[in-house]
């Protein structure tokens, strides 16, 4: 699985409040549109302008807060690929690989708005083809590839009439 895409990056702590605002909870039935406003409070032009494939960058602490299950919902429904970041919050973290969204931790620090990734979940390398530099991340486990394969826990449940993560 080699994703490639365009860079958004964002900072430390991005909560689950600013991915998906709160005064936006009426549209929580309706999630491409409530995916219209993904993340508008930390970046305004976001929601507008990410294209199918771009990443989502960032720094320590993604999706901290509540554990809104609609905060990765609306990050992938808005194309996002993959999110990267130093670390993310537990939950978010269950929820994003739940719905089928790649998380990705890795140092995120040579990455920068608008460069070019190349991300290879199985062998955790990340091509920053703008910089012309490598990094490493851990690569993920083969049962997180699975549900991921699969479009996310529910569709992996359902393909496979059990949790069988091999």
């Amino acid at each position: 699985m080699v994703l490639k895409g365009k860079v958004w990056k964002f900072g430390d702590s991005i909560s689950t409040d600013l991915i998906c605002p709160g005064r936006y909870f009426h549209l929580r039935s309706n999630l491409p549109e409530l995916a219209t406003h993904v993340l508008e409070d930390a970046d305004p032009e976001f929601a507008s302008k990410v294209a199918k494939g771009d990443f989502v960058v960032a720094r320590n602490n993604f999706g901290l807060g509540s554990s809104r299950e609609h905060a990765p919902t609306i990050i992938k429904l808005a194309g996002v690929s993959a999110v990267l970041a130093k670390s993310f919050a537990r939950i978010f973290y269950r929820n994003a690989i739940n719905v089928g969204l790649p998380l990705i931790e890795c140092d995120t620090d040579k990455i920068d708005q608008g460069d070019e990734l190349e991300v290879d979940l199985v062998t955790g390398i990340i091509k920053n083809k703008t910089k012309g530099i490598e990094l490493k991340s851990r690569p993920l486990p083969k049962a997180m590839l699975n549900i991921l394969n699969d479009g996310g826990l529910v569709a992996h449940i359902k393909k496979h009439r059990d949790f069988k993560l091999d």
